[in-house]
């Protein structure tokens, strides 16, 4: 294939079908939309995955897994990236990760894994520490300091009204 083929016969500024306009247009009497029934109609719409009032295959199918929307996105790289990446002596933390392209996308989290071996010493922040990550970073002579991730939510506990609380007893008068 030659690079000047990619884009023949593709036209950029396409003129829309011009429907009903006659025979000769090729898309005049039905306008391309058939002989009767629903989708022939105007102002009709329906569920794609409707199949004419069996129950449908989106139905049959079995629910698979669970996605939790609360779940923290938690990003991972390993103390081999540093090594690799960083020299010694640096304080890493996760914008110097992010900066250094070793961690895409959002995440709430960052969390250091101890794959790959470790002879710098490095000056670690992150929010979870994988055992073996801590131990190399340690036994390189370097700091591994745990930042504490985001707050959680408190969610307001709904007060009971019209309890009638037992009131305390006087202490009974000495003679």
């Amino acid at each position: 294939m030659n690079l000047n083929d990619v884009h023949r016969g593709i036209k950029k500024n396409k003129a829309p079908k011009r429907l009903g306009r006659g025979i000769g247009s090729g898309q005049g009497k039905t306008a391309g939309r058939g002989h009767k029934g629903q989708k022939s109609r105007a102002g009709t719409s329906y569920n794609p995955v409707f199949q004419g009032g069996t129950a449908n295959t989106v139905i049959k199918i079995p629910k698979r897994g669970f996605h939790n929307k609360w779940a923290l996105r938690v990003a991972a790289v390993n103390v081999a990236a540093l090594e690799k990446h960083f020299n010694a002596g640096d304080e890493i933390t996760p914008e110097t990760l992010t900066a250094k392209n070793l961690t895409k996308g959002r995440f709430d989290e960052l969390k250091l894994l101890g794959d790959g071996e470790l002879t710098k010493k490095f000056k670690v922040s992150a929010h979870r520490f994988s055992e073996t990550a801590k131990e190399k970073i340690e036994k390189a002579g370097g700091q591994a300091i745990v930042i504490p991730g985001p707050a959680p939510v408190v969610k307001n506990v709904k007060r009971v009204k019209n309890v009638k609380r037992a009131k305390p007893k006087a202490p009974a008068a000495s003679k």
